[in-house]
């Protein structure tokens, strides 16, 4: 079998090396150039069979390796992760790639084409699903969110979760890399060709049948202002300074109202509060007829410190609130995470989320599941992550059928709809006030992944085992 490997120099082991690094560089960050991701694997997969195994396997390590440095700053010295949390950010997917190569290699190397350009989609897929449902950071660094400015690839999240996108990412240069295989016979290529780029192409037509779908279907107009306010770092409303900085979100609120916004999403924690029912914004809410959603770091006299989202409705009265479940890591260890969804008795249908809570497509389905239609989300960026985590949000109302507004402090407001369009976004940062005010289109959508959930990540690890054993069994079980 090795005898059979072209000779390859170590210019050429270079150069490829090069080129995928640039790929997964440029393509796999925290703002992606999303047809960068769809070459990124190519130079890999066509070296893996001209040369020996373990070349192959070290060649496609460091690539993704040195890649991964590209979110050194963000991770180092922005989120200031330990280094050892740093290093597993860095060389898991590095390995999971490495280890994708190389099954692609062992099959390909065994005339199994077809196999070989689906092996590398679905081991990636099944590797993310996995991490997915054990991280607490859910699906952050999934390939799905390099692919946001694409509406129509997008699309399949719809059925698939965000995991189809991956897949369809990384099918096209795996289809590509074995049907230039050497000594492939005209038959395997049309085999690969069909059934990999058909299986595209069918998702992308899908994607565009989708979104003209919308379009025949404009559903109900909601006005929606979102407002981030740069000052103190959730100032209790004890103090005067916590006063002051309500007095200013008043001020916004009641500006944004004479413009005849419905609904106002202020950030997440955006003050200290030891009482949700906070008179000047039950006030302000009563007063123009409007939800307005804030959110509070609520620290009760007695009972656990809570990150959560309160709602004031244009009826006046209590708040409905909402507790963060999923806490960032170190950064909100004080919090006890929710265990509740809250959806408001409203028309439309609105939900109720936090920041980090929208990382986990469970979240999404959760509240689609409960009728809403809509979701209000006060958020908190560390400004570089801020298009990347914005488009994770946006991603969660593809899966699920939901319109999202979104308000983040440090990152960017963004207004989307359930096809992942975004109506209105403003960048927001330490420095400067920002507020945006845009007319979403609210409608009732059914998807396949909200009813039927992770089934394609599951259907997943079925395929990989079948094909490890295909991997595995000696030659002579196929004579």
């Amino acid at each position: 079998m090795e005898s059979r490997l072209e000779r390859i120099g170590s210019i050429t082991v270079l150069v490829a090396m090069a080129l995928s690094i640039a790929g997964w560089w440029f393509g796999y960050q925290l703002h992606p150039i999303w047809w960068a991701m769809w070459l990124a694997p190519f130079p890999m997969l066509w070296l893996a069979t001209r040369v020996n195994a373990r070349i192959a396997a070290l060649a496609s390590f460091i690539s993704i390796a040195l890649a991964g440095l590209a979110q050194w700053h963000f991770l180092h010295t922005l989120v200031k992760l330990p280094l050892p949390t740093i290093g597993f950010a860095l060389f898991a997917p590095a390995l999971g790639f490495m280890f994708m190569v190389l099954l692609y290699r062992r099959l390909a190397m065994r005339r199994h084409l077809l196999a070989a350009a689906f092996s590398v989609p679905v081991l990636w897929t099944a590797i993310f699903f996995i991490n997915a449902s054990l991280s607490r950071n859910g699906t952050w660094g999934d390939l799905a969110y390099t692919q946001m400015d694409v509406l129509a690839v997008i699309q399949i999240a719809a059925v698939t979760g965000l995991l189809g996108i991956g897949f369809m990412v990384l099918l096209g240069s795996a289809s590509v890399a074995a049907m230039l295989e050497r000594g492939a016979s005209r038959d395997a290529r049309w085999r690969v060709a069909v059934f990999g780029g058909g299986l595209i192409l069918a998702s992308l037509v899908y994607g565009g049948w989708r979104l003209h779908a919308a379009d025949e279907a404009p559903g109900t107009p909601v006005k929606i202002g979102l407002i981030a306010l740069q000052g103190p770092v959730h100032p209790s409303l004890d103090t005067p300074k916590g006063q002051a900085f309500l007095h200013r979100y008043v001020t916004a609120v009641d500006a944004l109202a004479t413009n005849g916004v419905q609904m106002v999403v202020i950030p997440e924690v955006a003050m200290t509060a030891t009482d949700p029912a906070i008179p000047d914004l039950i006030h302000v809410a009563q007063q123009h007829g409007i939800t307005l959603v804030t959110g509070i770091d609520y620290t009760p006299a007695r009972g656990p410190e809570r990150n959560m989202s309160a709602a004031f409705h244009p009826q006046g009265g209590l708040p409905t609130t909402y507790n963060k479940h999923h806490l960032m890591v170190a950064f909100e260890d004080h919090f006890t995470p929710g265990d509740s969804y809250t959806v408001l008795d409203s028309t439309p249908r609105v939900g109720l989320l936090i920041c980090k809570d929208m990382d986990f497509p469970a979240t999404g389905r959760a509240n689609a599941a409960n009728g809403a239609q809509l979701l209000l989300v006060p958020a908190w960026d560390f400004i570089a992550d801020g298009w990347y985590h914005s488009r994770m949000a946006i991603l969660r109302g593809v899966e699920s059928g939901l319109a999202i507004a979104r308000s983040a402090r440090d990152g960017a407001l963004t207004l989307s709809d359930d096809r992942g369009r975004i109506i209105a976004e403003m960048p927001s940062n330490q420095n400067v006030d920002a507020s945006v005010v845009g007319t979403l289109p609210v409608r009732t959508t059914k998807t396949l992944y909200a009813q039927w959930g992770d089934w394609f990540g599951w259907l997943n690890l079925v395929a990989l085992i079948g094909l490890l054993v295909l991997a595995v069994l000696p030659r002579r079980a196929f004579a």
